[in-house]
């Protein structure tokens, strides 16, 4: 997604924190979106007073992952601060 900023919580050097801990640091870093196929994140966190979002991707597969860019995308113009959102992703695309 050329038209954001994107890095990995590896390449930030966050590989090792949890998931509050990594939301706590996100924010502090002044993240607005953390894109995550953790599909237990939505159930461990509350985000009432967080100001980051969650897109949660329902599978952890790159090839599948990516034939849906564009759906990604709109979850991502459209969510709003402090949301969880979900984006199932197809075990194939159809036909």
């Amino acid at each position: 997604m050329p038209e954001h900023s994107v890095q990995t919580s590896a390449r930030r050097g966050w590989a090792t924190l949890r998931n509050g801990d990594l939301l706590r640091r996100a924010e502090a870093d002044e993240y607005e979106l953390l894109i995550t196929t953790d599909q237990s994140m939505r159930f461990q966190q509350n985000m009432s007073e967080r100001k980051i979002s969650i897109l949660i991707l329902l599978s952890n597969s790159w090839p599948r992952i990516r034939t849906q860019i564009t759906r990604i995308r709109e979850a991502v113009s459209e969510i709003s601060a402090g949301e969880i959102r979900e984006v199932e992703i197809p075990a194939r695309s159809p036909d």
